[in-house]
């Protein structure tokens, strides 16, 4: 069986303080199959010539938007991948980290989504902290979210059952997500770091 093509979407807007290690995160998994798009709201810092620079490895947009969560749905409907991801500007990966990713979605089959653990790291990169995320458990989720965005890997069937990104939400978008996508089957816990939010 193939390996399934992996999308991932970064929201970006006058990024240039952290996106270079955002994108070398990305691009240094060690995952074959892996489309890397990046979905710019019309930066007017040193974005642009950063995206330039590695535009031989990724696909980029520069076009204005709504919000994240509009940038984010933008960047899906482009996409190939039968597994996408986003993460911000601003975070990072773990190495290995889409490859477990894939891995658990293919040993669960019935899972709509898959998460890991997260750090929190500081302006410099160094951890400070870590989001307490823990087995699924829907009553959890819908009281509280537990699970860090970045280290989430959703199935594209489940998120377009589910609806994809609510796009007049500015700030919880991936917590009504989750919730979404808890409807549609089990999410799938996976004891180990596989990203990092600034």
């Amino acid at each position: 069986m193939p390996l399934p093509l992996v999308s991932i979407v970064t929201p970006s807007l006058n990024s240039a303080t952290w996106i270079r290690a955002t994108i070398e995160s990305v691009l240094a998994q060690d995952y074959p199959r892996l489309e890397f798009i990046v979905m710019d709201g019309g930066s007017t810092d040193e974005t642009h010539d950063i995206l330039r620079s590695f535009a031989d490895r990724l696909t980029w947009y520069a076009e204005p938007d709504s919000g994240i969560s509009q940038a984010v749905n933008r960047g899906w409907a482009r996409s190939r991948g039968e597994i996408l991801a986003w993460i911000g500007s601003d975070d990072l990966y773990r190495p290995g980290a889409v490859t477990a990713a894939v891995a658990a979605l293919m040993a669960q089959p019935a899972t709509s989504a898959v998460y890991g653990d997260c750090d929190v790291i500081d302006a410099q990169g160094r951890v400070v902290g870590r989001v307490p995320t823990g087995p699924f458990d829907r009553g959890r989720i819908l009281g509280w979210n537990y699970l860090a965005q970045p280290a989430v890997f959703m199935r594209r069937t489940a998120l377009a059952r589910a609806g994809w990104l609510d796009e007049s939400l500015l700030n919880v978008m991936d917590h009504d997500l989750w919730i979404k996508l808890a409807r549609q089957g089990d999410m799938a816990y996976v004891p180990m770091t596989w990203a990092a939010v600034r």
